[in-house]
């Protein structure tokens, strides 16, 4: 009987143990809630940037959508977006606001943050801008930890990885389609009329244009949404002209005056919601049409 309640105790212990790890962990497969776990591999969309260069990609989870501003203000107190609703994209965030956000949002949850972050260090690596000088007036430090199960930004390697439809990806043009008005909002449907002609703010502003709720338009093969159109997506990569070839994961280049974003706004032009193109901005830069999501290491 002794002997039967000890190993009973044991096997008590051992499930314990595995609830505590698996609370702070997604090894099991399972991908935390609004999020898809993405398989890895080459990339598979002859339109990418990557194709063919022998770049591969690990298992990682995105975010579903872009983080909404109801899931700002539960981590960050306050609403910084122009366009006011739970249910839009949070936007008019820099670089900057989005690593604390991810850090922010890992304590709360329990995770270990992936970032380090020294406000009082100014980053070497964050170089003038040649044709501005120093627009980036803040320049902090920071720097990640590989193996920790916090939130963070996708790579921009990720990030176009996911929006081509990863390992399911049918070379569609924009994230899911062929047809941006499948998928996307921008310049010329993100207001009250759809508009025609030439691109002008003046005519922009009497059409409302604006962000729209996320997840309302058609997802991609990864069922991601908004990976064309709504909101600028921030990406972890310094901006430069040496993407690599023959590598795992890609972490851009080492140095820069500007930070990656991706996927095209509310704003802007349809060719900026193709995910093999490139914007970029200084870090604390921010606009209505400027947001982000988040990842997680699998």
């Amino acid at each position: 009987m002794r002997r039967q309640l000890t190993l009973a105790a044991s096997l008590a212990v051992v499930a314990l143990t595995a609830v505590v790890a698996a609370a702070g962990s997604t090894s099991s497969g399972k991908a935390p809630e609004q999020f898809v776990l993405i398989k890895g591999g080459t990339f598979k969309n002859t339109q990418s940037n990557y194709y063919g260069k022998g770049v591969t990609i690990s298992d990682f989870y995105i975010g579903k959508y872009d983080v909404t501003q109801k899931e700002w203000v539960e981590v960050m107190g306050s609403n910084p977006s122009k366009f006011k609703g739970d249910k839009l994209p949070v936007e008019t965030v820099t670089w900057y606001d989005s690593i604390e956000y991810c850090n922010k949002r890992s304590v709360k949850e329990g995770l270990q943050p992936y970032y380090k972050i020294e406000k009082t260090k100014k980053d070497p690596n964050n170089q003038p801008d040649p044709d501005f000088s120093d627009l980036d007036t803040i320049k902090w430090t920071v720097t990640i930890n590989r193996g920790a199960n916090g939130y963070r930004l996708p790579t921009e390697a990720e990030w176009e990885y996911a929006a081509d439809g990863g390992q399911l990806s049918k070379s569609y043009k924009y994230s899911g389609s062929d047809d941006v008005e499948e998928v996307a909002w921008y310049w010329r449907n993100s207001g009250d009329q759809y508009l025609s002609g030439v691109w002008l703010w003046l005519v922009l502003e009497q059409n409302h244009n604006r962000t729209q709720p996320v997840g309302s338009k058609k997802p991609n093969e990864l069922g991601l949404y908004d990976m064309s159109g709504d909101v600028r997506e921030w990406c972890w990569d310094w901006y430069g002209d040496d993407l690599k070839t023959n590598v795992t994961d890609p972490q851009g280049s080492n140095s820069g005056f500007r930070r990656v974003w991706k996927g095209g706004g509310w704003m802007g032009a349809d060719y900026c919601c193709d995910p093999s193109f490139r914007g970029n901005l200084a870090a604390n830069g921010a606009g209505p049409d400027q947001g982000f999501r988040v990842c997680r290491n699998a």
